[in-house]
């Protein structure tokens, strides 16, 4: 139910919208929550979350008085191998029983060039929040799509450390070096819906 009320890790994303306060949700049939990380040392495993909600409200002429709320299901993960997704969803790596939600709740917004924004938010993560700031590139010019949606997208990247969050498990390899790599890259696509027209 928590999932249905907001719309993903990032419509902060959405900073500029048409003049007036305004609510934008994520479609998410066109939204992408994904991360990446390194296995052996020697390649990246990729995947996402399939399931997400975020919301993001705010004047566009005064952007950093937006807010952001997002919820992430954790359980909805997948990197497209069933045995790996259930080893990930144990107590191992994000307990999804005990910490059925991701979420993301913006703390601050700036201007970081042309087209660009800084969005710095806490992400409580296996129960652990922390501060993340979101590397923002748009929003792209708000368009009408053939259904007469008022729509824009943007780009988001951030890296965290999954030991910050209490997210340790990991095993030592005979060359040297560990099995799963700490540092998680994470890319976030949107194309947000601006609400109640």
């Amino acid at each position: 139910m928590m999932l249905r009320r907001t719309r993903l890790l990032v419509v902060a994303l959405l900073l500029a919208a048409p003049a007036g306060a305004a609510t934008w949700e994520a479609d998410p049939a066109h939204s992408s929550v994904q991360f990446a990380i390194r296995h052996l040392m020697i390649s990246t495993v990729r995947g996402e979350f399939s399931k997400f909600l975020a919301k993001a409200t705010g004047d566009p002429a005064n952007p950093a008085g937006a807010t952001i709320e997002a919820v992430i299901d954790a359980s909805s993960i997948d990197t497209r191998n069933e045995k790996r997704d259930g080893h990930l969803k144990t107590p191992d790596f994000l307990d999804v029983a005990k910490f059925p939600a991701i979420t993301f709740k913006s703390t601050k917004i700036e201007k970081a060039g042309e087209g660009k924004a800084k969005v710095t938010g806490d992400l409580t993560l296996h129960g652990v929040t922390k501060p993340v700031v979101l590397e923002v590139e748009g929003p792209t010019a708000v368009i009408k799509d053939p259904m007469g949606n008022t729509k824009a997208g943007a780009h988001a990247t951030t890296k965290i450390n999954r030991k910050d969050f209490g997210i340790t498990w990991n095993k030592s390899l005979d060359g040297g070096g560990l099995m799963v790599g700490e540092e998680i890259e994470i890319t976030i696509d949107i194309e947000a819906v601006k609400q109640g027209e």
